[in-house]
């Protein structure tokens, strides 16, 4: 049972796609100990995010909303994507170092899961294994999602089409053969709704739309199984009472879960207008076409185009011209019936009409109804990032005609004496296969994190280290890791509005008017890094006269200075 186990058709797609995932993400395991992918930036933040999750579950489990950033702001842990659902890893080691290596293993396993999700999900639909894999390839590695590298709550999406495949196994659904009650299994629905509630706790950027999207599944289901049982009377219930109850219990606990974690965004300081941010992020329907820049096949050739763009990063939507081709030879060839391929094509269009956010009619029969009610904190005034839909619908339409090619190339061959040209045909099946490869090739950026001062592991909170910017607090985030002290930094996802007062409150400290501010505040100590200030304001703070301002100040090595405010 065990060997059996090890060479099963899903564990070698398991050994396959973390073998292509630490290829196509080349070189993130190259020193997973020093750089993150993308930028020093959002990487660091999110490290750190996983760090305190498993920190804080391990020591004091009532503090987990109350972070140690952004001191003294309430429920700080909800100022972006919490990805609670990591918690458990980040229960592992201390330090930045370790979080950094967490942060790239986690990486490398999200895009192993978009892999494995989605070769599970349209094997289930009625894909052969090869159509499935060219499915999976173009869903986990699209070019858009390049542009997403420094996002690990983006990347981290494998978890929605696992669901939905174990959903569908455990219903005994198959987009090709129907609902099989024979094929019912009532523990993959189990399986199914816990790993939607995973996807879930990692936020809500992705995680709402998910839970929009089963609910538009709950009701079709729901519908086809009454019509079903009003035309087959007395043939007994179409999904059986246990798989009912399983459902309802899975939807309370998706909902209670997603709304417990809910309650902390909702006390979030509130950022602004939400349409006018939804309008900024907006993008035109020709980004559809245009690649990012950490796109090696399109990065260069669509610089210009991109440059039409108002922000390239969440707007370089291309899915990829060979799954633009595979999925319109879908609509024509294809193991999907008809009126299934134009089912697909409309979840295409419906989706793509909601990625273009408020590009389309303003948005207001679209995103806005839907998204622009909740707080900024959630994280969906990005509509680009409903690409991950649209992606997924079209590579099922993809799926469909290279399976079907696979199907007719297993017959003629199957007809032939002797079976030629079997070999030739076969290898012709794997052509999208290594097209897809080469259109998800990354030319991502992974710079090196600044080392930990030495300060960062000794000093006390409540601290400001200064230089403090919207991005190095980032990386100061990440430093504090070591100790979790209380600290005045902060930055990314949704910082309040009085980081930016705190700024300009301490940009001329040491000065009577920023100790005061800071005293106020509660922070008794400015750590100040001499090798980081050099163009900021405090480029001289480290070497004023304090004597008058009643503080005193310590020079803790050649690069750290310390401010002791009472």
């Amino acid at each position: 049972m065990v060997g059996r186990a090890l060479i099963h058709e899903y564990a070698l797609v398991v050994y396959g796609s973390l073998v292509l995932a630490a290829v196509l993400t080349w070189p993130a395991l190259r020193y997973p100990l020093h750089t993150v992918p993308q930028d020093i930036w959002d990487p660091s933040r999110q490290a750190w995010q996983i760090s305190w999750a498993g920190h804080v579950l391990l020591t004091e489990p009532a503090r987990l909303w109350q972070a140690n950033a952004f001191f003294p702001e309430h429920y700080s842990f909800a100022f972006g994507d919490s990805l609670l659902g990591y918690a458990p890893a980040g229960m592992i080691g201390s330090g930045p170092l370790a979080a950094v290596l967490r942060y790239n293993l986690l990486f490398l396993l999200a895009h192993a899961l978009l892999a494995v999700g989605a070769y599970a999900l349209v094997r289930q639909l009625g894909s052969g294994r090869t159509g499935a894999v060219v499915g999976a390839v173009a869903f986990a590695y699209a070019p858009w999602r390049l542009a997403q590298e420094g996002h690990l709550d983006i990347v981290s999406a494998g978890g929605i089409p696992l669901a939905l495949a174990m959903l569908a196994r455990g219903h005994g659904y198959s987009l090709r053969y129907g609902f099989r009650g024979g094929r019912r299994r009532t523990g993959w629905a189990v399986a199914g709704w816990l790993v939607a509630t995973w996807q879930l706790s990692l936020g809500f950027s992705l995680g709402l739309p998910f839970a929009y999207v089963l609910g538009a599944l709950i009701l079709v289901v729901g519908v086809a199984v009454l019509v079903r049982r009003l035309r087959h009377r007395g043939q007994g219930a179409v999904l059986g009472w246990r798989l009912l109850v399983t459902d309802l219990i899975g939807v309370l606990i998706f909902a209670g879960v997603g709304a417990l974690i809910a309650v902390p965004y909702f006390r979030v300081p509130p950022t602004g207008p939400a349409g006018e941010e939804i309008s900024f992020f907006s993008a035109p329907v020709q980004s559809l076409l245009i690649g990012p820049a950490e796109s090696r096949i399109w990065g260069l050739p669509h610089e210009v185009a991109r440059q039409s763009l108002g922000w390239p990063a969440e707007m370089s939507l291309l899915p990829g011209f060979v799954l633009y081709a595979l999925a319109l030879a879908g609509l024509v060839f294809s193991i999907w019936r008809v009126w299934q391929r134009l089912v697909l094509l409309a979840a295409v269009v419906v989706s793509g009409i909601f990625t273009l956010g408020t590009t389309f009619f303003a948005g207001r029969w679209t995103y806005l109804p839907l998204f622009a009610h909740l707080p900024a904190s959630f994280g969906v005034r990005i509509p680009g990032r409903l690409m991950l839909w649209v992606t997924l619908f079209l590579a099922i339409l993809a799926v469909g005609a290279v399976a079907e090619f696979v199907r007719r190339a297993e017959h003629m061959v199957s007809t032939r004496i002797p079976p030629w040209p079997g070999p030739w045909l076969r290898l012709a099946t794997f052509v999208p296969l290594m097209l897809v490869l080469v259109e998800g090739w990354n030319a991502t950026a992974h710079p090196v994190v600044p080392a930990q001062p030495a300060a960062m592991r000794t000093v006390q909170g409540p601290v400001l280290v200064l230089p403090t910017a919207a991005l190095t607090d980032q990386t100061v985030l990440l430093w504090s890791t070591s100790r979790f002290q209380q600290m005045a930094n902060g930055s990314g996802g949704f910082a309040p509005q009085r980081q930016s007062e705190l700024r300009q409150a301490v940009a001329k400290f040491p000065d009577a008017a920023s100790v005061q501010y800071l005293r106020a505040q509660g922070i008794g100590t400015v750590l100040l890094l001499r090798s980081q200030v050099t163009g900021t304001p405090w480029e001289r703070a480290g070497d004023l006269p304090v004597d008058s301002l009643q503080i005193s100040r310590e020079d803790l090595d050649n690069d750290s200075v310390l401010f002791r405010l009472n």
